[in-house]
């Protein structure tokens, strides 16, 4: 019986082909987001037998040790590996963090958290991102009658003005008042985000998947006028109970149509707004977050260099952020005065540590602006000067 003959040959990529992938890497919009793929530029030699796979493995792992502070295991996959589970959060993740939401000591005495139990599959493309923002709209109307707004932050959002700040200023508002950047103008969008049919998995699959477009296209609505505008929005609660409780049929239509639109989450409010007598003097053309955009339109991920654009913009959040850039550090210093692993402080916050004030708690009704309400103030001194907000509600054009 002959033994088999191990190989020793190599099978790896030219200089100029490594070069190439880490151009790709960085062209991909998902990668450049995410920041979560990086390219070695100098190729390891590796054989089958003998130590290089062991050095190539550390070299891998150094960088990552280098790169990112946030990451608990180390895996070193070969190109022979395939995954057989998502990277998405288990059940029995969601429900650890759960578990850990009701342990707080803060969170569990103020009950102004609550964990929404069912995961839903939320796509870039499609209309589960605005079925996901409806069920976590719905939640504080079932479990709580002292709101006025709803405000639905993503995971790249972040506050440039404490709480106290923005429920100072939003306390001098009249109540039914949505905040929610619109135009009637759609251009390019009607052919590339209005007029194409997709399937949205996240609607009616319990696991994730390819969110597809149809070969098929559809004629915009004349029953209604289209309008689009940002998906970071503040909504009364009447408007949300317009929209949740289904008092008209306005809401219902209109949610069916985006089914399967690619941008149902950018056109749902902004439409239902001012195609309603009820609400559309109530709109304010601004969303009072901070992005800046591209020669394409796209939000572009924010950094150091953006931090004074942020404070003088006068705007309460702002996003997306570029990730490990010390932005956030700087604004937690600076503007929130918020230490890692500590609730931002606010008139609730009665301790004389010097260090940590908010070890003893008081009434979550009182309130203690700082600086971040003054720079809101004036931003919504130049909205409502002159009535000149009205001139932009709902126009159509």
């Amino acid at each position: 019986m002959t033994k088999p003959k191990t190989s020793t040959k190599t099978i790896k990529a030219s200089q100029y082909e490594r070069d190439n992938l880490a151009l790709y890497v960085e062209s991909v919009p998902l990668f450049k987001a995410a920041q979560n793929v990086n390219s070695i530029g100098k190729a390891d030699f590796v054989y089958p037998i003998g130590s290089s796979g062991l050095s190539a493995t550390l070299h891998g792992a150094s960088i990552l040790l280098r790169v990112n502070d946030h990451w608990d295991w180390f895996i070193n996959l070969s190109a022979a590996d395939y995954p057989l589970v998502t990277q998405d959060a288990s059940q029995y993740e969601r429900y650890n963090l759960a578990r850990f939401v009701v342990s707080v000591p803060l969170f569990k005495a103020a009950q102004n958290v609550n964990f929404i139990g069912e995961a839903d599959f939320v796509y870039p493309l499609g209309s589960s991102g605005l079925s996901a923002t409806l069920h976590g709209a719905s939640i504080p109307l079932r479990v709580n009658d002292h709101w006025d707004w709803f405000s639905n932050l993503s995971s790249a959002d972040y506050p440039l003005v404490t709480q106290d700040d923005l429920l100072h200023i939003l306390s001098y508002m009249p109540k039914d008042l949505n905040f929610v950047n619109h135009s009637s103008y759609i251009g390019w969008r009607e052919s590339r985000k209005l007029k194409p049919i997709v399937v949205d998995p996240g609607l009616f699959l319990e696991e994730e998947d390819e969110v597809f477009y149809a070969t098929q296209k559809r004629e915009l609505p004349d029953a209604y006028r289209l309008f689009s505008g940002s998906s970071c929005t503040i909504l009364s609660r009447k408007f949300i109970e317009f929209c949740i409780m289904g008092t008209d049929n306005l809401p219902r239509t209109l949610l069916m149509y985006l089914s399967n639109s690619p941008s149902a989450a950018s056109v749902y409010f902004p439409t239902i707004l001012c195609n309603s007598r009820k609400f559309n003097k109530t709109t304010i053309n601004r969303n009072i977050w901070y992005a800046s955009f591209n020669s394409r339109q796209e939000a572009r991920p924010l950094n150091s260099s953006d931090f004074n654009d942020l404070v003088m913009s006068g705007a309460a959040f702002a996003t997306p952020f570029e990730a490990n850039d010390p932005i956030l550090d700087q604004i937690d210093r600076e503007l929130l005065h918020h230490e890692h692993n500590k609730p931002v402080p606010g008139g609730w916050c009665l301790g004389d540590n010097v260090t940590d004030k908010c070890t003893l708690w008081g009434d979550a009704e009182v309130l203690r602006p700082g600086p971040g309400s003054k720079r809101l103030e004036k931003s919504f001194v130049q909205i409502f000067t002159n009535d000149t907000f009205r001139s932009s509600q709902c126009i159509y054009e």
